[in-house]
């Protein structure tokens, strides 16, 4: 990993090895999570999940941003103290990261001691700077996304005012706020930008951001007086901080920030890679670096916005109605079919249109007619012929090595797929070595050779159990429920479930007892 050092407006890199960290979005839980929330947070579980096979030492962090006017107002609705509110919805979001089965190694509140403690110093550090001062705000704000609009980002629909950019309504605000000298950045933050040519991805965000800050930045308004619910302004009980400068330091308060001498925030940070959705990048790429500039820490490695999850040509939200509920998705199909489904047929730069349909032929085609099929016809005949156990020779063919060949062309990139954050490209390849191994054996016939040449017969077994191994452990990210399995049954142990293969070595001994293995992915009619 890449971590980087600013000095003056010239960036220094230097490798750091073995960590990586990753985070969701903090999520709003106004509402309940729909499949927006799903996406992420299976994207940023499969990137540490490969990580960690490939051999790094990471950190994943989710949690729920528990701050702001929404929350304040549906709190109010519901006829609860924001606090009990919060209390109730942050566990339906954790409940949610165990239902998608994630391996975040932390889930953070912001009503949290921790967090309120880093907030009030990143605060204090921008006001002993002059980066932040008082003032008063008159403006269009957006209640529903905490943000802040310009007036040529408003249009007016039947009476009311609505975000070009959000579609959401939007109200005039004029009170008392202390600003960010968030203008002061504009040049700075574009000459970062220049000099880290991958710190927004997708290329279509980078320049969606880029042309933003050139038409100019105003400052920041980055404290409100109309509502109470929280964190406070230092020394100013009036002023409430502005709910992104608040939810964004999250990053850094799981790292025992302020403590910037902690062994463990000095391991992780900068991070390696924020996930977060196309709709608050502008939070993520211009304030949150500028605010880390401005307060002398430095700035994310990476942020990745995705697009939005769609239902039928429109964005999922609560107010339009149209939330599909990744956990009856999840009860009707299975957690692994759509962890893979999402990654595999949404592309990560775009908007995703996802149905059942589409979801039932991804299945069927890739995990139950592709990758089940390849294990269970596999795993089946060793199981009836060979009493569960099968060696390999040298005398190889040259159907076998040509097997072993294809394989190492394909996966000689996916370490730099997964580095570029292309996995679309990452699952086709690995889908693609699972039907050439099903060609494979279609071609060698090895029922045919049981009676006749055994030892060739074990090699074609041996060549194609190999080939499992493989391709369970790439999938892992994906599918770990079922990839697991596989593993299992090949007796491979934990500590050798990792990319070393891709290296050259050594994936299974030459002589395999395996264990029995039940059917992996049901057609889905």
């Amino acid at each position: 990993m890449k971590r980087m050092f600013l000095s003056g407006l010239k960036i220094f890199y230097i490798m750091k090895k073995n960590n990586f960290y990753i985070t969701t979005p903090v999520y709003y839980p106004s509402g309940q999570p729909h499949m927006g929330h799903a996406y992420s947070s299976i994207l940023a579980d499969v990137f540490a999940r490969f990580n960690r096979n490939d051999n790094n030492k990471v950190y994943f962090l989710t949690g729920t941003d528990e701050h702001g006017l929404k929350i304040q107002k549906t709190a109010e609705k519901k006829g609860l103290e924001p606090v009990i509110y919060c209390d109730k919805m942050s566990k339906v979001f954790k409940d949610l990261a165990k239902k998608l089965n994630l391996s975040n190694d932390d889930f953070i509140r912001t009503t949290e001691k921790r967090h309120y403690k880093a907030v009030n110093d990143l605060w204090n550090k921008l006001f002993k700077s002059g980066d932040i001062y008082l003032s008063k705000y008159k403006g269009w704000y957006s209640v529903s996304d905490e943000a802040y609009y310009n007036s040529d980002e408003v249009i007016e629909k039947n009476g009311k005012k609505f975000s070009t950019f959000s579609g959401s309504s939007v109200e005039w605000v004029e009170e008392e706020s202390f600003f960010f000298k968030l203008s002061l950045w504009q040049n700075k933050l574009l000459e970062f930008y220049e000099k880290n040519g991958n710190f927004i991805l997708p290329i279509s965000r980078r320049n969606e951001v880029i042309n933003f800050v050139k038409s100019g930045l105003k400052d920041l308004s980055v404290s409100r007086t109309s509502f109470t619910w929280g964190i406070k302004v230092p020394n100013n009980d009036k002023h409430v901080i502005y709910v992104w400068l608040d939810a964004l330091t999250n990053y850094i308060s799981a790292l025992n920030y302020p403590n910037i001498e902690d062994e463990f925030y000095k391991n992780f940070w900068p991070v390696s890679l924020h996930i977060i959705g196309k709709d608050i990048l502008r939070f993520h790429a211009i304030y949150w670096p500028a605010f880390l500039l401005a307060a002398g820490l430095k700035p994310p490695n990476r942020i990745f916005g995705h697009g939005w999850i769609l239902s039928g040509d429109e964005k999922m939200s609560k107010s339009k109605g149209n939330i599909l509920n990744p956990l009856e998705i999840i009860d009707t199909y299975g957690i692994d079919e759509l962890r893979y489904y999402l990654m595999k047929e949404v592309s990560h730069g775009s908007d995703g249109n996802i149905s059942s349909d589409s979801l039932k032929r991804c299945v069927n085609s890739d995990l139950a007619n592709n990758y089940g099929n390849l294990c269970q016809r596999v795993f089946s005949f060793i199981k009836n012929n060979c009493n569960n156990k099968v060696f390999k020779t040298k005398n190889i063919s040259e159907s076998d090595k040509k097997l072993t060949d294809q394989t190492n062309i394909i996966t000689k990139n996916l370490r730099k797929d997964m580095l570029n954050l292309n996995l679309n490209n990452y699952i086709k390849s690995v889908i693609d070595i699972s039907f050439l191994t099903n060609k494979y054996i279609n071609d060698e016939e090895p029922w045919k050779l049981k009676n006749n040449n055994v030892e060739k017969m074990n090699n074609i077994l041996h060549i194609s159990l190999e080939q499992i191994a493989k391709i369970s452990i790439l999938l892992n990210p994906m599918i770990p429920n079922a990839s697991t399995k596989v593993l299992d049954a090949l007796n491979i142990t934990n500590k050798n479930r990792n990319h070393d293969f891709l290296d050259g070595n050594i994936l299974i001994p030459n002589e395999v007892q395996i264990n029995e293995l039940n059917i992996l992915f049901n057609k889905i009619n």
